[in-house]
């Protein structure tokens, strides 16, 4: 358990629903883990054996004063490192587009890991295509904050993409959620167009078939 962080245990929703699906007791790896405050968060209240890997100096630095255990690493190289099956969960939240290889980050994730959990900006919700639609320009919203030449997502995807790149690798979808920047949530039952309409983030589980 990180001692040195005595921060409150409240969370943003997203990193609220990415902790809900964690099993107390797990270990878990948190990838592109940022600052920290989702591992530190499941270390302090779900008691999980955590590690990280976050690429930039300052998120490893945040996370070393938190009292957690992270590395210094890019996830479209470094995961090859781990063996198989070496973690319960394994975590890549809102990171996904910023990716370079997101299609093979996915596989490494589900080898090292039982599980998957991943979220990311929904490119399909209705607030981009209607910024599209009326302005002709590339959106910047509360999820997509940076403008077009200012931004580090090189990879945007519609939550109908991401489900189909899921069955195109054969990768379980046991739970989908989405999340509107109101920190509304919906549970994706079909995983379906409303929800590629209304979801500015989506939030799954994916598990490896057979």
């Amino acid at each position: 358990m990180p001692a040195a962080d005595t921060a409150s245990p409240t969370l943003r929703p997203d990193l609220q629903i990415v902790a809900d699906m964690i099993e107390p007791g797990s270990r878990v790896l948190d990838v592109a883990c940022g600052d920290g405050m989702l591992l530190s968060y499941l270390s302090r209240e779900k008691r999980i054996d955590g590690r990280g890997m976050e690429l930039s100096q300052t998120g490893v630095n945040a996370c070393v004063a938190r009292g957690l255990s992270v590395i210094q690493g890019d996830a479209d190289r470094d995961l090859t490192d781990y063996p198989d099956n070496a973690f319960d969960y394994v975590i890549l939240s809102q990171s996904l587009q910023v990716l370079r290889y997101p299609r093979e980050v996915l596989l490494e994730m589900l080898r090292i890991g039982r599980k998957a959990v991943v979220s990311f900006p929904n490119f399909g919700h209705w607030r981009i295509r209607w910024q599209l639609l009326k302005n002709g320009r590339m959106p910047v919203t509360l999820a997509i904050p940076q403008v077009w030449y200012d931004t580090p997502n090189i990879h945007f995807c519609t939550i109908l993409d991401f489900v189909d790149l899921c069955r195109d690798l054969n990768v379980a979808l046991e739970r989908g959620i989405t999340v509107d920047h109101a920190g509304r949530v919906t549970a994706v039952a079909r995983f379906g167009r409303l929800a590629n309409l209304w979801g500015e983030q989506g939030i799954f589980l994916l598990a490896r078939k057979g």
